[in-house]
């Protein structure tokens, strides 16, 4: 399935497919707004932490694993789990969707495409950390998981646990 952003005629179709090592350049080359970028790490940072690129390339595809949305040749988001080594049925799940494709399916589709393959591996549930304050993000997960359920996390987040 491709997506086409409304708030932009003409803009490409929007592609879903395993993150590769070619990627790291686009995923730093996301356009997020700050706002979005303390969404995801939960910390003020003017652009994609290089850090967070490195850790990247351990995306093994099971148990740790990545799909990128991808608009032309442009990254425009990325869903991304990290088993529980502790708990291997467990893993957390983490998304940033480029501020001007928000809103338009782009993380519903990733995330939805995520959860099959983390079953295909052995994943039963997910783990989503979420800042109190992001409201789209809660509304995504209630979307997909209307029974979701949440435990008050430290620092102002909500962890829910996500059964797939």
């Amino acid at each position: 399935m491709k997506l086409n952003a409304p708030t932009a005629p003409g803009a490409p179709a929007v592609d879903v497919r395993p993150y590769e090592g070619g990627d790291r350049a686009g995923v730093l080359a996301m356009r997020l707004s700050r706002r979005s970028l303390y969404h995801r790490f939960f910390a003020g940072t003017p652009h994609v932490p290089a850090f967070y690129a490195g850790t990247l390339d351990g995306i093994d595809h099971v148990d740790r694993d990545a799909l990128v949305a991808v608009a032309g040749s442009e990254v425009v988001g990325i869903a991304e789990y990290t088993r529980d080594t502790g708990l291997p049925w467990r893993a957390d799940l983490a998304v940033v969707v480029a501020d001007l494709w928000q809103r338009q399916g782009v993380a519903t589709r990733l995330i939805g495409d995520l959860t099959v393959a983390a079953r295909r591996h052995g994943i039963t549930e997910l783990r989503a950390d979420v800042l109190v304050g992001n409201r789209a993000a809660r509304a995504a997960i209630h979307g997909l998981w209307p029974r979701a359920l949440a435990a008050r996390g430290d620092e102002g987040t909500v962890i829910y646990r996500l059964p797939i």
